[in-house]
């Protein structure tokens, strides 16, 4: 077994075979449509990432979920919102605004791009953060300990979206219509969460939070050992807020109070997060909380759509810390100002998985 090898050995085996995987282009389907039996060595997991402490089940171990059409005041809304952003950092939204039909396409367009003809999709796999448009397999494939069973399709699309040209055929246009959809039901968010903060309105969107958006489209191939790997390494968003769009197969877990949480499918809802870069300059009010996905055990691919409200594709030169109003003599700044470009440097070195990024900014 490899762990009995020297550990110079093994280190160069195991590089050896990432640079092989990467080298196919094809991602994790790759290896599913080769029929594979066992998974590689490359995405077994450490066991101690793969323990799921069962919640106790009651209603306080249930992702809240609000509706932003519920009829109550706005008063009540902000509340609440307030409330899951405070004691979860997770939530699900119903009534949102978005159309069902935007939702069901944006999921089959990305699940038609993974599903294409391989040379297609070849063209747009790349590890350039510059490129346009990125069809990879784990952005952090060569400094995680572990692989993770998924492949992803992902590009900004807000300030400079892509030219459609540049997009993939099979969902370009899609993610377009959808990332404005997300854009607008942002923007209310941000207001609502200024809101619950005794903040003005706008506070948090004159702060640029609402600046850039990022969309990333997995997609979890049926896993053959789903025991002993992941779809999704335990991590915290390098974002302000993060909406996904998740299908009905499920597999997101969030963790909370040291108990892995299911964050189950709802038709037509969206799982809204808290991101680091919003606890941050919250100053800890609301919280961004680790998560996961399990590997895949159904017959089917798994697919999500995840928008990500972060601004460190362009160069920023904005310095974040605690919002100066949330703060006072009994309540001291618990992080060190940054930029977005220092912060998004660092999380990505570090990469998935382990401790929170944060800590590395603590006071």
């Amino acid at each position: 077994m490899e762990s009995s090898l020297p550990i110079t050995v093994a280190a160069i085996n195991r590089s050896t075979q990432l640079k092989a995987f990467d080298e196919t282009k094809t991602g994790v389907k790759g290896l599913v449509d080769a029929g594979i039996a066992e998974i590689p060595s490359i995405f077994r997991a450490p066991p101690a990432t793969l323990t799921s402490p069962k919640p106790p089940s009651s209603s306080e171990f249930t992702i809240p979920t609000i509706d932003l059409k519920g009829g109550g005041t706005r008063r009540s809304l902000v509340e609440k919102i307030g409330d899951a952003a405070e004691k979860w950092g997770f939530f699900q939204v119903i009534n949102h605004g978005i159309p069902m039909d935007v939702l069901e396409k944006k999921k089959e367009g990305i699940r038609e791009f993974h599903e294409q003809d391989t040379q297609v999709k070849k063209g747009f796999y790349s590890r350039d953060p510059a490129s346009k448009v990125v069809y990879s397999s784990n952005f952090d494939l060569f400094s995680s300990p572990a692989a993770n069973w998924r492949d992803t399709l992902g590009c900004y699309t807000a300030p400079d979206p892509p030219r459609p040209e540049d997009l993939p055929a099979a969902c370009g246009e899609m993610m377009i219509e959808y990332s404005k959809e997300v854009m607008k039901l942002g923007k209310l968010l941000f207001e609502l969460l200024s809101e619950a903060l005794g903040l003005n309105t706008s506070h948090l969107k004159d702060m640029d939070c609402t600046n850039s958006l990022l969309l990333l489209g997995h997609y979890y191939p049926p896993c053959p050992q789903p025991d002993l790997t992941l779809g999704l390494t335990k991590h915290f968003d390098n974002s302000f807020l993060t909406i996904l769009l998740q299908d009905h197969i499920g597999g997101l877990q969030v963790l909370h109070d040291q108990y892995w949480v299911d964050v189950p499918p709802v038709p037509g809802a969206l799982v809204v997060n808290v991101g680091d870069l919003l606890q941050l300059i919250t100053n800890d009010k609301f919280i961004s909380l680790g998560h996961r996905v399990l590997a895949n055990r159904a017959t089917r691919a798994r697919v999500s759509v995840a928008c990500f409200f972060t601004t460190h594709v362009k160069p920023n030169p904005r310095v974040y810390g605690p919002i100066k109003e949330l703060v006072s003599e009994e309540n001291p700044p618990k992080y060190r100002e940054t930029t977005i470009t220092n912060y998004a440097t660092y999380f990505n070195g570090k990469g998935l998985g382990g401790t929170s990024a944060l800590l590395h900014f603590k006071v």
